[in-house]
């Protein structure tokens, strides 16, 4: 029971039946990843039952797998219904049983979550770490570039490493991505910042190409009955990765050995060294290069249902889980923590034992008895040291700064105006006394003469 993944085992039962399980997969046109799943969830459903045939089990044997599944092995919900599926799927279409407790076995309950999505400069550094991270035998040259593929067209990782010469056009600016995910094919555009490194890697894969020629291997492989039906469209150039393995291996369903493309654990491992190295605190996966891509055209201003058919999604309500992502940071509503800094929140002391006005025409309070405020002191943010800044005058016409050196209250002229110097500037005349000013107030700027005199 601790290994339920394990071989077809030796039960006379055994590989009979998932033979038959991969043969009806097949014949029904599902993915190999698909296959691999199904077979993964009945092999552990037979081995926990002891090799017993499914066919001699019913609903109980059913729900205690999955009650193992859900209590002890503590998985999500999605691969609790994916293991669902997999006995659904081996009753109704290999097996020929219709039972009722088939539909009576509920499904686990999905919680939306929220995708993880970079912000511009985290991809950044991530795709640089990307290109810093590559081997000194070049075969890790690519995964920048399949990298920034990903981010600026919103692939999802295997249609980008899936892609064939002839599905990217350089004179329309598009890439066709072909059988995505339910056998769906769409458009999307060809980054120009992407024109020159993906011709640059099509010269590589020539390169490739050639070697395989020369030597003799098998064409690429292609889907379903092209090979049969074109005998020589494998070994053609258009037919060949846009991204090739850099060694050949043997097909796990033909046993020819041929050109494979970049395999996607691999990506995935550069990728997770890459965040490291960018010191990312997310969990990032290539799959979050797709988040991006889609959350930062909405900010961009693009519709959703533009979004929406770059992606490839069916519904609409599967894009619209990016719009819940634009309601956090910066697109949020304002804390009122953040209010608090306006509304008189205390200042930070300054070195000259007190705190600076917070804005202009707040009351100052001297820290001790006959502290009074002077213009000039050290760490004060008023008064404004460039000379020629306006003082809020008593009276129209008047002007800062002072004409004694240190004085730090000018004399008013007789009529309460200064003269004009040469250069035009009011001065005061140090005959007449300045008039005194509130010693708790200190005058504002913006406030005008009238209001000045009064206080």
């Amino acid at each position: 029971m601790s290994d339920q993944s394990g071989s077809d085992g030796g039960g006379a039962q055994g590989p009979r039946l998932l033979e038959q399980l991969r043969r009806h997969i097949r014949a029904l046109h599902y993915s190999l990843r698909t296959e691999h799943a199904y077979v993964h969830w009945v092999r552990a459903f037979v081995r926990f039952h002891e090799m017993r045939h499914p066919a001699a089990m019913a609903r109980d044997e059913v729900e205690q797998f999955l009650g193992w599944l859900a209590n002890d092995r503590q998985v999500s919900a999605a691969t609790h219904r994916q293991a669902l599926s997999a006995l659904l799927f081996l009753y109704q279409k290999v097996l020929r049983i219709e039972l009722p407790w088939l539909h009576d076995i509920g499904r686990p309950r999905s919680d939306r979550r929220l995708p993880v999505v970079l912000s511009p400069d985290e991809v950044e550094r991530v795709l640089q770490a990307l290109d810093a991270g590559r081997g000194p035998d070049g075969a890790a040259a690519a995964h920048g570039l399949i990298g920034r593929l990903l981010y600026g067209t919103g692939m999802r990782l295997l249609e980008g490493l899936r892609l064939r010469v002839k599905d990217i056009d350089f004179e329309r600016r598009a890439i066709v991505v072909r059988e995505g995910k339910g056998a769906q094919d769409r458009v999307v555009m060809l980054p120009a910042a992407l024109h020159a490194p993906l011709q640059a890697q099509l010269l590589r894969s020539h390169e490739c190409w050639q070697a395989d020629r020369a030597a003799g291997l098998a064409g690429v492989h292609l889907p379903h009955a092209l090979a049969r039906k074109y005998p020589r469209a494998a070994a053609s150039w258009a037919w060949h990765w846009v991204f090739p393995q850099p060694a050949a291996s043997v097909d796990p369903r033909t046993g020819l050995r041929r050109r494979h493309h970049v395999l996607d654990v691999t990506f995935q491992r550069a990728f997770r060294r890459a965040v490291d190295a960018a010191g990312l605190a997310k969990p990032a996966t290539p799959h979050t290069l797709r988040h991006s891509f889609a959350t930062h055209l909405l900010l961009a201003g693009y519709d959703i249902r533009t979004v929406q058919e770059l992606l490839g999604h069916a519904d609409v309500g599967t894009t619209m889980i990016y719009t819940h992502v634009l309601r956090l940071g910066g697109g949020a509503v304002r804390s009122p923590l953040d209010l608090l800094g306006s509304l008189g929140a205390f200042p930070p002391a300054v070195p000259g034992g007190r705190p600076p006005p917070v804005s202009a025409g707040d009351a100052w309070s001297p820290v001790s008895a006959g502290d009074a405020w002077a213009p000039g002191s050290a760490g004060d943010a008023w008064p404004p040291a460039a000379p020629g800044d306006a003082w809020p005058p008593t009276a129209a016409g008047d002007s800062w700064p002072p004409t004694a050196s240190g004085d730090p209250r000018p004399a008013a002229a007789p009529g309460g105006r200064g003269r004009r110097d040469g250069g035009g500037r009011g001065v005061r005349e140090p005959s007449t006394p300045w008039p005194v000013v509130a010693p708790c107030l200190r005058p504002t700027p913006s406030l005008p003469a009238a209001a000045t005199s009064a206080s």
